[in-house]
């Protein structure tokens, strides 16, 4: 399959080079397009306000992988691949390893899921990976699954457009328990800002902020209440794959205001 790869943890990346690497090895035709730094909880921003430049990188990917570094957020690095670097779309996006997890609502922060949602915008199917933590660093679990799902979407693509949104705990292969389709739990931070004083007397706050995991999403939904939680999986040891949509419409809103009245004089 012909891939597109970026992230948002940047172009030396651990994460990026075994997912690539791997892909590229397994004999897909793969092309890696990601921010020339670290771009981690830039959200789905787009850069309209200076230009975007892209430089090739050689050395850092197996050889047949084609690499640009590009000064933008994910989200740009995506666009600027599909509408101007690579000569034809790929089959699928892929955006990771990320290092640390995507889970719950960290999703609408999350650069990773959302260099995968911009594929998604531009109609190809996504895939965003990220491994569970911040400080284990081996990869190659994560890669392998990535591999394993790249060839099954190939011999069975995905019914409708999404982006499944892969969460890997990180332990050994043989250590993970299996692989389960989940919904979108709650996994949110309580924001402190630390107060501070610069060398020059000026005040500056500092974003720290301890996570809080409610693991249950709050009703209303519309979303099976029998399929497991991503939060939840993840503790158990499985892989969890959570099916995405860009479209933020209420369901149930637009059942319930449908037949209101509003008035405007």
């Amino acid at each position: 399959m012909k891939l597109l790869i970026s992230n948002d943890d940047g172009i030396s990346a651990l994460g990026i080079r075994t997912l690539a690497n791997t892909l590229a090895e397994a004999g897909h035709d793969v092309s890696v397009v990601c921010p020339d730094r670290e771009r981690s909880a830039t959200g789905h921003g787009l850069t309209l306000h200076q230009p975007i430049r892209a430089e090739m990188v050689e050395a850092l990917f197996h050889p047949a992988i084609n690499a640009w570094a590009c000064d933008g957020t994910p989200s740009d690095c995506v666009k600027l691949a599909l509408w101007a670097l690579l000569d034809s779309p790929p089959d699928l996006v892929l955006s990771g390893i990320n290092q640390g997890a995507n889970l719950g609502t960290e999703i609408l922060y999350s650069g990773t899921v959302s260099a995968a949602m911009e594929g998604m915008i531009e109609g190809i199917p996504s895939i965003a990976l990220s491994l569970t933590s911040h400080t284990h660093k081996d990869f190659q679990p994560a890669a392998k699954f990535a591999q394993l799902l790249v060839d099954h979407l190939a011999a069975q693509p995905l019914p409708d457009l999404m982006l499944l949104n892969v969460n890997v705990p990180p332990i050994s292969w043989e250590e993970i328990a299996g692989v389960t389709v989940t919904r979108q739990g709650v996994r949110r931070y309580v924001d402190v800002f630390d107060k501070r004083v610069d060398p020059r007397g000026k005040t500056y706050y500092w974003l720290t902020g301890e996570v809080l995991e409610d693991v249950e999403p709050p009703p209303g939904l519309n979303v099976p209440p029998n399929i497991p939680i991503d939060v939840e999986v993840i503790r158990k040891n499985f892989i969890s794959i959570t099916p995405l949509q860009y479209n933020l419409t209420c369901a149930n809103g637009l059942h319930q205001l449908s037949t209101r009245e509003f008035k405007f004089t």
